[in-house]
């Protein structure tokens, strides 16, 4: 773990780091990450990318994003927008945390007129949610019968390797310093979740901030 702790302790700033460089692939993920390298070349238009909070969608979006120069849907623009409006806004276009739009009749009503337009033009849309496609309730079957056609990959639920690397990852995010000690006493102790590995780091960087200390095992002690 030393070595690995060494390997991510970068000197980010106070920001998320979401170049492809600062991905961190593992069993959990690489399937998703194979996808991507794919494009172009995919299948269908639409590609879902599905997984538990803070499992690093978000992520792979931004990776996407400047791989394929694409812009970004909000949820409020397939209420108020038409399909041709849409694809106007880009040749690529994607959607993060799409979960609310599956569901809302005029949601799904743009979408299926978006999945057509850009099924005709060869142009690529990616989704992410927390679950598959099959598993949703749509209310437009059309649009329910493309979505569970397409690619949907899944981001697992993570080991200890891909926990460790983004907590440290998390931690360099916020300028947070941490040794192979510290780590090492978070995995046993926490939750085996993304949202959990989010968590610990937001409420140790508030702990430390408020009483002025640098992250230690003793410090996140009192967090776990």
């Amino acid at each position: 773990m030393g070595e690995a702790a060494q390997q991510y302790l970068l000197d980010l700033g106070h920001r998320t780091a979401l170049g492809r460089a600062d991905f961190m692939i593992a069993p959990s993920n690489q399937d998703a990450v194979a996808w991507l390298d794919l494009w172009p070349d995919w299948p269908a238009p639409v590609l879902t990318i599905y997984g538990p909070v803070a499992c690093g969608k978000s992520h792979l979006v931004a990776v996407w994003r400047e791989m394929a120069k694409a812009e970004p849907i909000d949820l409020s623009d397939l209420k108020t927008k038409n399909a041709d409006e849409i694809a106007n806004q880009a040749k690529h276009l994607y959607c993060d945390d799409a979960d609310a739009a599956i569901g809302d009749v005029a949601c799904e009503k743009t979408l299926f007129h978006l999945y057509n337009i850009l099924k005709e033009e060869e142009r690529s849309l990616l989704l992410t949610m927390t679950q598959a496609p099959v598993h949703r309730a749509f209310t437009i079957p059309d649009l329910a019968s493309r979505l569970r056609a397409a690619p949907a990959v899944a981001i697992r639920e993570p080991d200890d390797q891909i926990l460790s690397a983004i907590l440290v990852k998390l931690f360099n995010d916020r300028q947070l310093r941490v040794g192979p000690d510290v780590i090492a006493y978070i995995l046993p102790r926490m939750e085996r979740s993304f949202e959990a590995v989010r968590e610990i780091v937001e409420k140790a960087d508030s702990l430390a901030l408020e009483n002025h200390k640098k992250l230690s095992v003793h410090l996140l002690g009192q967090i776990l």
